[in-house]
C-alpha cells in the first residue's frame, strides 16, 4: 500500500555525476514552471514586436508565399490574446487526455489496486528484465498514441518503487521509452500513416507517381525498437540508477505480501478486465466493424485508436471498482467519485501550469516564430550543399533541434517534407529514407524539451516522489537517454544505409 514518509537525505544519497549534477543544479534555479512560461510568453510578445518591426519573414516552401512574423502587440495580436485566453487553456490538447486518464488511474491507485498488482506480480522479478520490458512496451506504446506517455511513466514509477529501486529512475525509463522512442514500433502504427501521407504529398512536387507507404520504414523501425530498448536499459542501469542512489523520499510502496483478500480481489478484477478486452476484440474482429477504418477496414486511423483514451478509462474503472469492492474500499456508488476526485486533486498543480503553457504555445504559433525558425534552419542546411552521410547526420540533428521548439511531429514534417523530400530525391534517395532520418531526430529530443506538452506531467509525477524536483531534475535525468539514443540510432542508420538494407517492403535506400 501507499504510505507516507519524510523527505530526507536526497543529495547525500546521490553519487556525484559531474555535468548532470550541474545541469540539475542550474536547471532547478529556473523559476517555477508557471513563472517560467509567463516570462517566456512576455519574451515571445516582445520578440514578435521586434522581428515584425524589422519585417522578418520567410518563403513558405509549400504555398510559395511570404510568411512574416506577426506582432502580438498589434491590435490584432492583443485581440487574439484577450479573446482566446480561455480557449488557449481549455484547448490545450493534452489537458483533456491527462484528466480523463487520471480519473481511471486515480481510482485504481487510491483503492490500492496498483500497489497490490505490483506487489503480486513483479516483486520477485529480475530488475534487468523489468527495465528492458518497460522500454520495449513503452516504445511500442505509440500504437495508443499519446496515451502511453501518460500511463507508462506512472506505472513504471510504481514498479521501480515496489522493487526497492528509485522511482525517479522508473519515471525516467518510462518517459524515455514512450517519448524518445516514440517513432519506433514493432508493428505499423498511426504515426506511420500520418507521416507517409505527408511524404506522399511532398513527393508530388517533383514526381506525383511515387507514393510513400505506411510500411516503408517498417523494417528499420522494427529493429530500432530493440536497439532503443537495449540502449535505454543500459542508460538506466549504468547511469541513472547509480546517480540517484537509494530512495528515501516521501512516498514508498511497501514490500509486504499480498493477503488473501487482495489476491481474491485481484483475481476478480482480472476476470472482469479480460471479459472487457474479449468483448472489444469480438467487436473489432469483423472487417466491417464500426471501430475499424470505414474506408480500408484497417485498424490504422480507425475509430478504435481514436477512442483509445475513453476505452482505457473504462478498463481502469472496471478494474478499480471491482478491486475496490473486493477489499472493502468501495462500499457504495458514492465512494467511486470520491476516489476519482482524489486522483484529480493530485493533478491540481498540473492544471494550473497548463493555463500558462497554453498561452505560451498559442502566442508562439500565432506569431509564426516557430515557422520562421524551422524554415531558416532548413535553408541553412540546404545551403551547406552536403551529400551522403554528412547530409543525413546534419538533417537528423536539424530535426532534433527544431523539435525542441515545435512539439507536433506532424506539423514539423509538414513543414520540412516539402523542402527535403524533393531535395533528397534529386540526389537519388528514396523519400522513405528522408522520412526515416526525420523520425530519428524528431523522437530523441522530446524528453529534454521544456516545451514538450507532456513535460509538466513528468515534472508533477517526479514531485510526488521528491518534492524539490524541478525542470533541471527532469532534464538531467533525460539527457543521457537523448544523447545515447541519438548516437546509437544514427550509427544504426549509417550501417543500415551502408549495407543497402531496404527500409521496408519495397522501400530501398536509393530510387
Amino acid at each position: 500500500m501507499i504510505v507516507g514518509g519524510e523527505l530526507m537525505g536526497k543529495v547525500n544519497e546521490r553519487k556525484k555525476h559531474g555535468i548532470l549534477d550541474w545541469i540539475e543544479k542550474v536547471g532547478n534555479k529556473i523559476p517555477h514552471p508557471f513563472m517560467l512560461f509567463f516570462f517566456l510568453s512576455v519574451f515571445i510578445i516582445l520578440l514578435s514586436w521586434g522581428l515584425n518591426y524589422l519585417d522578418v519573414g520567410v518563403i513558405d516552401p509549400v504555398k510559395n508565399e511570404v510568411v512574416k512574423v506577426k506582432n502580438l502587440l498589434s491590435s490584432e495580436g492583443i485581440n487574439f490574446m484577450l479573446q482566446n485566453t480561455i480557449k488557449n487553456f481549455t484547448g490545450f490538447s493534452p489537458l483533456g487526455l491527462v484528466l480523463v486518464m487520471t480519473l481511471g488511474i486515480g481510482l485504481a491507485e487510491h483503492v490500492g489496486l496498483v500497489s497490490a498488482f505490483m506487489r503480486n506480480t513483479i516483486l520477485n522479478s529480475s530488475p534487468k528484465v523489468i527495465t528492458f520490458m518497460i522500454m520495449l512496451i513503452g516504445i511500442c506504446g505509440n500504437i495508443a498514441s499519446d496515451a502511453a506517455i501518460v500511463v507508462v511513466p506512472v506505472i513504471s514509477a510504481f514498479i521501480f518503487c515496489s522493487l526497492g529501486k528509485h522511482p525517479l529512475a522508473g519515471i525516467a525509463v518510462g518517459y524515455a521509452a514512450t517519448t524518445a522512442g516514440f517513432s519506433a514500433n514493432l508493428i505499423v502504427a498511426g504515426t506511420d500513416a500520418l507521416l507517409a501521407g505527408i511524404s506522399t504529398e511532398a513527393m508530388k512536387i517533383v514526381n506525383p507517381n511515387i507514393t510513400v507507404s505506411v510500411v516503408d520504414n517498417w523494417y528499420f523501425m522494427g529493429v530500432s525498437t530493440f536497439l532503443l530498448a537495449i540502449v535505454g536499459t543500459v542508460v538506466t542501469e549504468k547511469i541513472i540508477e547509480p546517480r540517484l542512489g537509494k530512495y528515501t523520499g516521501k512516498k514508498i510502496i511497501e514490500r509486504e505480501a499480498v493477503n488473501q483478500v487482495e489476491k481474491k480481489a485481484l483475481k476478480k478484477a482480472g476476470i472482469y478486465v479480460s471479459m472487457y478486452i474479449l468483448f472489444l476484440v469480438a467487436i473489432v474482429y469483423p472487417k466491417n466493424s464500426f471501430l475499424r477504418n470505414p474506408t480500408t477496414g484497417s485498424l490504422l486511423n480507425s475509430p478504435l485508436l481514436n477512442a483509445i483514451i475513453p476505452l482505457l478509462l473504462i478498463l481502469f474503472l472496471i478494474a478499480g471498482i471491482t478491486y475496490g469492492k473486493g477489499v472493502g474500499k468501495i462500499k457504495d456508488m458514492s465512494d467511486i467519485p470520491k476516489y476519482m476526485t482524489l486522483g484529480i486533486k493530485d493533478m491540481s498543480s498540473y492544471i494550473v501550469l497548463v493555463f500558462m503553457i497554453g498561452q505560451f504555445i498559442a502566442y508562439f504559433n500565432w506569431s509564426k516564430l516557430g515557422f520562421v525558425l524551422a524554415v531558416e534552419g532548413a535553408d541553412l542546411l540546404k545551403n551547406l550543399n552536403l551529400r551522403g552521410i554528412p547530409l543525413f547526420v546534419m538533417f537528423i540533428l536539424l530535426s532534433a533541434f527544431i523539435n525542441l521548439f515545435i512539439g507536433s511531429g506532424s506539423a514539423k514534417w509538414a513543414l520540412l517534407a516539402p523542402i527535403f523530400i524533393p531535395m533528397f530525391y534529386m540526389l537519388g534517395y528514396n523519400p522513405a529514407l528522408t522520412q526515416m532520418l526525420y523520425r530519428i531526430g524528431d523522437s530523441t529530443t522530446n524528453v529534454i524539451s521544456p516545451l514538450f506538452p507532456y513535460m509538466p506531467i513528468v515534472l508533477g509525477l517526479a514531485q510526488e516522489y521528491e518534492e524539490d524536483s524541478g525542470v533541471g531534475t527532469v532534464i538531467s535525468l533525460m539527457l543521457p537517454y537523448t544523447i545515447a539514443m541519438l548516437i546509437m540510432w544514427i550509427i544504426m542508420a549509417i550501417i543500415w544505409i551502408y549495407l543497402g538494407i531496404p527500409l521496408g517492403p519495397g522501400a530501398p535506400i536509393d530510387i
